[in-house]
């Protein structure tokens, strides 16, 4: 019998809690990858999890990646009232020396939470520095300044998420700190010399360029690359991120539908994968746009296969895990400066 073809190298969300049937037969034409979640998608415990297993089952993978952002603060798919509403990591970065264990301790937690309901991947945690001057889209879910810093408390993060397994996101490579505009509504473009992005805004993805995925920046950096956001660029691509940078995980865009990207889905789609990404994503759940991502995409290249398989080797055994007892040495951590 022969081999089934590789999925699409896309990640698709859909929109609402429960599949409809135009949706579960658009994906199991299309055979995406694997699916994001959103808050539209995350009401209580019982229909998420049963949404996760839809998902899966409309593509016939039992291990199909289900991502979600699930970073704390601002931006929680999942929270109160059955789920915790963690700290910002600029929160958790606050406390100083005990912000290692508590960056560790909170991903941990998210983990744990993110598991029992099926979902496999988080989009956690940001690289990106907080920069005076810059647009509040980062803001608090930096860690700092401080590129060390930032690299410390976000591979304490990136630990707890793998204990827990769950893969990590580390985003937005090759760094969204400075953009003076939000992507999501329009092009960021950075000015600063690539010596100078190579010496802070670059440090963090570099100290963590072990980490199994990474998520694009749609981010002009004029030294670099003058006319393409770093998700469309293959200048960016080859000589930061897998070069300067030496990422060789998972490379996944942010997502398409955001206003930084001019063109239709369809060119998006295109520029992304020739530009090295190994995987689009689109988050809104529109159907049309959604089509057009498929009809342009292409089944995930060798390169991408080996990079999947090798991500999923760093997840760890499963270990016991004592939920009460972290969440009240995680409470300690936060309730002191």
């Amino acid at each position: 019998m022969p081999s089934r073809n590789p999925p699409l190298a896309a990640i698709f969300g859909c929109a609402g809690e429960r599949l409809s049937e135009g949706e579960r037969a658009f994906f199991r034409a299309a055979d995406p990858l694997g699916f994001i979640l959103f808050k539209r998608n995350c009401g209580d415990p019982a229909p998420v999890a049963r949404l996760v297993e839809e998902l899966r089952a409309s593509v016939g993978r039992a291990d199909a990646p289900v991502l979600i952002d699930q970073e704390g603060g601002r931006v929680a798919r999942l929270g109160p009232p059955h789920w915790h509403a963690y700290p910002a990591p600029g929160q958790i970065a606050a406390h100083g020396p005990k912000a290692e264990e508590a960056a560790r301790l909170g991903a941990r937690l998210i983990a744990d939470d993110l598991s029992g309901l099926g979902i496999s991947v988080d989009c956690y945690p940001l690289l990106d520095l907080a920069i005076a001057g810059a647009d509040k889209v980062i803001g608090d879910r930096s860690w700092g300044g401080d590129p060390a810093i930032v690299a410390q408390l976000a591979r304490a993060a990136c630990d707890g998420l793998l204990r827990g397994h769950i893969l990590p996101v580390i985003k937005h490579i090759p760094g969204h700190g400075r953009a003076a505009v939000d992507s999501h509504r329009a092009l960021p473009r950075v000015t600063a010399s690539r010596a100078d992005l190579e010496r802070t805004d670059f440090a963090p993805f570099h100290a963590l360029r072990d980490m199994p995925w990474a998520m694009t920046a749609h981010v002009v950096y004029e030294s670099i690359d003058a006319d393409s956001p770093a998700t469309l660029s293959p200048r960016v691509i080859a000589e930061v991120i897998r070069g300067s940078i030496g990422f060789d995980g998972v490379l996944i865009s942010d997502d398409l539908s955001m206003g930084a990207l001019s063109g239709g889905m369809a060119a998006r789609t295109g520029a992304a994968l020739s530009a090295g990404c190994d995987i689009v994503l689109h988050c809104n759940g529109d159907m049309s746009e959604m089509k057009e991502v498929a009809s342009a995409a292409r089944p995930l290249s060798d390169a991408a296969l080996r990079r999947l398989a090798a991500g999923a080797a760093r997840l760890p055994a499963r270990a016991p895990f004592d939920r009460t007892a972290a969440e009240v040495r995680f409470g300690e951590l936060m309730a002191t400066a």
